[in-house]
């Protein structure tokens, strides 16, 4: 029962605050399937369809003695790009569009059927018609949550029944359900009820991360909305609202700060109770991510109110976990000891475990406009270029194996393992927001051919066996979240197409009898009884703003920026003030530790797109040629692919 008033509230404050965006938003492997999507990964030269594969001796771009794909080459030997290499043309061997559109249409179809399918508009009916699709399959979910979960956790769809929290690894929040109520008088209700009802003063563990990102973040969002004077989602004042969701992310955030405390390097314990601090026996290992993740709601909540705390003690996780990145490489592992600071997971990768400290050492620039915070994420990107990413240098010609990012040993650089994880695809939709859109357009190709020839993206993939290794798919967000920033950034109706794509594999394959289920098994397409909250949150969310072109967020003139777990937040000055600092000039000052820094007014947010050799500024008139000439020679190469 302690846990019912906590999730009651905090659910309906989720449901609230997702309700206001929607208000104002206004396939398996059978045998034949397979032989008409072949997923061949680049391992032997690309053959045309009418005709045998290009004459050579080996691999193209390679060193001779060395075999097999460019991926499971250490860099230096072709595999990586460094900052001098320059790209390569392309040569004998690539095959042409004809073949594209063979391997999507089939043996008896051609490149025109390619080109009708993807190339062309995607007509505003149908637009409409996949737009109302997401917002039916958000409603179903919803209301069937209602109806047979409320208050608990979550929704378990195929028995119709309510799902509590994981006793053996409580997060505060993995179950708390974000839905979306559909209107203002639904978000204000839901608001009252959580002001009235909510208390964290529970004798209940919670992940510090989690909390942060669902719990605290969904507060200062919901805050954020509520008090914005331009009201542009329609009138969502609450009267008399004076503050309270502010002061319960205040009150939230104490109670969190006991895991900050007692730690050699100033990284967090992964686990904090809510009323007695730090258990006993806590952990003292916890993952970069989870650590390293803090900065936006923390550093949110500092600036609202004035109090530099929170804002310091997430900046001081994140610099500790900087300092003892890699000399050799300059990356970071994916597990720590926080009282020694020894690395316990010396695996480097894009995945689980570091995947949300790379966005949010972007994404705090974005919102505080702290230089120091892009020259981190500047040097990680290099790093992540040069150690990481295999494959041929250049994205969009040339030859060899489409570019891919491996898991690593962090001090040497060297392979770790031959698979990838589903959380990775969240990295095109970074790269869109840095301006490196040609490589974010490649690595999305990527993981859209694995969902084509799966019907979902399967937890881990082996790119080497072209098999996946966890085959399991609990409807995570991450390649719909990067579709829908590509289309931002590019408006190619193939964007359009691909969403589409997603949400009908979703409707067949994971609709149930009371809403959407974990995919068990994404072969034989069997379920388990589970539906986790961000799918409501995230999933249906970025689908349905992919279809939305006339939403609020895409023309309120307002530049907006989404959390790691979907949350909306506002870019504007008065996040980028110091209040705490008042010896602060417009120009610089000095930081916690004494240092001077140059604090970026609203206005530079532009360097964003200029700041690194590495960085480019996207040109709308370059991505909205047509699909054929930005898309057609990278994924001619990857024809095996989808």
């Amino acid at each position: 029962m302690q846990w019912r008033a906590l999730v009651l509230g905090l659910v309906l404050l989720r449901l609230g605050l997702h309700g206001v965006l929607w208000l104002v938003f206004g396939l398996g492997p059978s045998m034949g399937f397979y032989q008409r999507f072949p997923l061949s990964f680049g391992f032997q030269r690309l053959r045309s369809p009418d005709g045998p594969a290009s004459p050579a001796s080996g691999p193209v771009g390679r060193p001779e003695g060395l075999s097999g794909p460019s991926w499971l080459q250490p860099p230096g030997t072709g595999a990586a790009r460094g900052p001098q290499q320059a790209p390569r043309r392309p040569g004998p061997g690539v095959c042409g569009p004809a073949h594209w559109g063979y391997v999507l249409g089939g043996r008896d179809r051609g490149p025109d059927e390619y080109e009708k399918r993807y190339s062309g508009a995607f007509p505003p009916q149908l637009r409409a018609q996949m737009r109302d699709l997401a917002r039916g399959m958000f409603v179903f979910g919803y209301d069937n949550y209602m109806a047979h979960a409320f208050p608990q956790d979550e929704l378990n769809p195929i028995h119709c029944r309510g799902r509590g929290p994981d006793r053996g690894d409580p997060p505060l929040s993995s179950g708390s359900l974000e839905g979306i109520m559909g209107n203002s008088s639904e978000f204000q209700k839901a608001v009252k009820l959580v002001i009235n009802t909510v208390s964290f003063d529970r004798d209940s563990t919670v992940q510090v991360f989690e909390a942060t990102i669902r719990v605290l973040g969904s507060l200062l969002s919901a805050h954020r909305i509520i008090t914005d004077s331009k009201q542009p989602f329609g009138d969502m004042t609450i009267k008399d609202y004076d503050n309270e969701l502010l002061y319960m992310a205040h009150d939230l955030a104490v109670r969190l700060l006991p895991a900050f405390e007692n730690t050699k390097t100033g990284i967090p314990y992964p686990r904090v109770n809510l009323k007695t601090g730090v258990p006993p026996d806590s952990n003292n290992e916890t993952c970069t991510a989870g650590a390293g993740s803090l900065l936006v709601e923390f550093g949110i909540l500092s600036r609202l109110l004035g109090d530099s705390t929170f804002e310091w003690v997430a900046r001081r996780a994140v610099k500790a976990l900087w300092n003892l990145r890699s000399n050799d490489t300059g990356l970071l592992g994916n597990v720590v000891n926080i009282q020694t600071g020894h690395w316990v997971g010396k695996q480097s990768g894009l995945g689980a475990g570091l995947d949300s400290f790379y966005e949010y050492l972007l994404k705090s620039y974005i919102l505080f406009g702290e230089k120091e915070d892009l020259e981190m994420f500047n040097a990680a990107y290099q790093s992540i270029q040069n150690y990481l990413r295999r494959g041929r240098e250049a994205c969009n010609e040339g030859e060899g194996d489409p570019p891919l990012y491996v898991n690593v040993n962090m001090f040497s650089g060297q392979l770790m393992n031959t698979w990838i994880d589903s959380l990775q695809a969240f990295f095109p939709g970074l790269q869109v927001l840095i301006g490196d859109v040609e490589d974010a357009i490649c690595l999305h190709a990527f993981y859209y051919a694995i969902w084509k020839r799966y019907g979902a993206l399967p937890e881990r993939y082996n790119w080497q066996l072209q098999a996946p290794d966890v085959l399991f798919y609990p409807l995570r967000p991450e390649l719909v979240e990067s579709t829908y920033l590509l289309y931002q950034a590019t408006k190619n109706p193939f964007y359009l197409h691909v969403g589409m794509d997603i949400l009908q594999s979703l409707e067949k394959y994971t609709k149930v009898k009371c809403g959407y289920a974990t995919l068990h098994h994404v072969i034989d397409k069997s379920t388990e009884d589970r539906m986790e909250s961000f799918f409501l949150s995230e999933t249906c969310k970025y689908l349905y703003l992919l279809f939305d072109e006339d939403n609020p967020v895409h023309k309120s003139g307002t530049r907006y920026m989404f959390t790691t777990e979907g949350h909306i937040i506002s870019v504007d000055e008065h996040l980028r003030e110091l209040p705490w600092k008042e010896f602060f000039s417009e120009e610089g000052g000095q930081d916690q530790e004494g240092k001077s820094v140059h604090r970026l007014k609203p206005h530079e947010l532009k360097v964003i797109n200029s700041s690194s050799n590495c960085n480019r500024v996207p040109d709308e008139r370059r991505y909205s040629l047509p699909l054929k000439s930005i898309y057609m020679r990278q994924i001619d190469q990857m024809v095996g692919l989808i």
